[in-house]
């Protein structure tokens, strides 16, 4: 089987390597997550100039057809330069939900200006209660004519606090836990009865916790099936854990370079500590465990594109494979870095910050493992 990437994925891996070496080093990426909305909207729009946000989406809605192995590439790349910008929460999550069950209208109103650069959002699927159970949905849409009510909670919302509409996952019938009876609804953010306090999150993205207090929308607010938004809310958790695992993978692999380049330089007993066998043990396992992560994700990402029945489990696989070796890579890193691993100045704690938060997500190690058992 050829692994080597094709001449697009070639294109997007170099476009966004040139980018980041010459716009987007560790400081200005530091001037981007310290400011307030979080993120930089002039490389955001940049980002839409080069054609990275229309990877996803098809041509009929403002795309370039792309696959997830394309999505996969840029993902890495945006690993390894350690982005803040909202991909994930705008084309990965929220785009996600518009290109599967967005009506024409909402597509020309929402996802052809997400693409372009323009409007801002983030789906709200998370409660305080749920954990990692997408289908425990507390927060209740409630038919008043031909409008909807909803009344209820959302928690870590990715980019909730800048969004311009939110994608809400609400109970419309059955109990809590059911996956039946889950619809989604593409609710403006600046709706009457909605409360958003934003906050910086521990790896430097931005999350909100939401409050919807008997926010009314009509019936174009509706977005798919009423009722069999579960199916939607599913494939959409399979893009984003691709798309996470991916980006640890590139995080991985920098942090694993920048080690073995500090060895290098750093002397101690009169010799660079990279002469010495122990720490060169180490290094090569943070390398292997690199090329077994790149490799699963390659697996499972294929077997998505495919739309194979065994993908659901080879995307729990690798998520558990990089929740448990992330967090070794990210150890070792710190560790052979010495006391300057954990400071604020070194890019080395921020990318295995982001390792952690990206393990939390979409649910852990421990989770996917237990659902692998199952």
């Amino acid at each position: 089987m050829d692994f080597s990437l094709n001449e697009m994925q070639a294109m997007l891996v170099d476009s966004v390597e040139k980018f980041i070496a010459n716009d987007y080093d560790f400081a200005t990426r530091q001037k981007y997550a310290g400011s307030g909305q979080g993120f930089s909207s002039e490389v955001w729009q940049t980002f839409a100039e080069l054609g990275w946000t229309a990877i996803p989406f098809s041509e009929e809605d403002g795309g370039i057809d792309g696959t997830p192995l394309d999505l996969m590439v840029v993902m890495q790349q945006f690993g390894r330069g350690l982005v803040v910008e909202p991909y994930l929460a705008n084309i990965v999550l929220a785009g996600g939900v518009l290109r599967r069950a967005g009506s024409d209208k909402q597509k020309a109103t929402w996802l052809q200006p997400i693409i372009a650069g323009e409007r801002q959002a983030a789906l709200a699927f998370v409660e305080p209660q749920s954990r990692y159970d997408i289908a425990d949905i507390a927060l209740t849409a409630a038919a008043n004519g031909d409008r909807w009510v909803l009344n209820g909670n959302k928690g870590v919302v990715l980019n909730g606090g800048n969004a311009d509409l939110l994608i809400v996952s609400a109970r419309t019938a059955g109990d809590q836990t059911d996956v039946e009876g889950i619809s989604l609804f593409a609710v403006p953010a600046d709706a009457d009865g909605i409360n958003r306090k934003s906050y910086p999150t521990v790896d430097g993205h931005q999350a909100a916790e939401i409050e919807f207090t008997d926010v009314t929308v009509d019936g174009n607010a509706v977005t798919g099936e009423i009722g069999n938004g579960f199916t939607v809310l599913e494939a959409v958790m399979g893009d984003a854990m691709l798309a996470v695992c991916a980006e640890a993978v590139g995080i991985m692999r920098i942090m694993t370079e920048k080690t073995v380049e500090y060895t290098k330089d750093r002397v101690q007993f009169g010799v660079p500590i990279s002469s010495f066998q122990a720490l060169q043990h180490r290094m090569v396992d943070m390398f292997t465990d690199c090329e077994l992560s790149y490799s699963l994700l390659l697996w499972a990402t294929m077997l998505a594109a495919e739309g194979d029945e065994k993908a659901g489990r080879a995307i729990s696989s690798m998520k558990y494979q990089i929740g448990a070796i992330g967090r070794k890579v990210g150890q070792e890193a710190v560790q052979l870095h010495g006391g300057m691993g954990v400071s604020w100045e070194l890019d080395i704690a921020h990318y295995f910050k982001r390792l952690t938060a990206i393990d939390q997500m979409f649910g852990n190690a421990d989770w996917h493992l237990d659902k692998l058992a199952c």
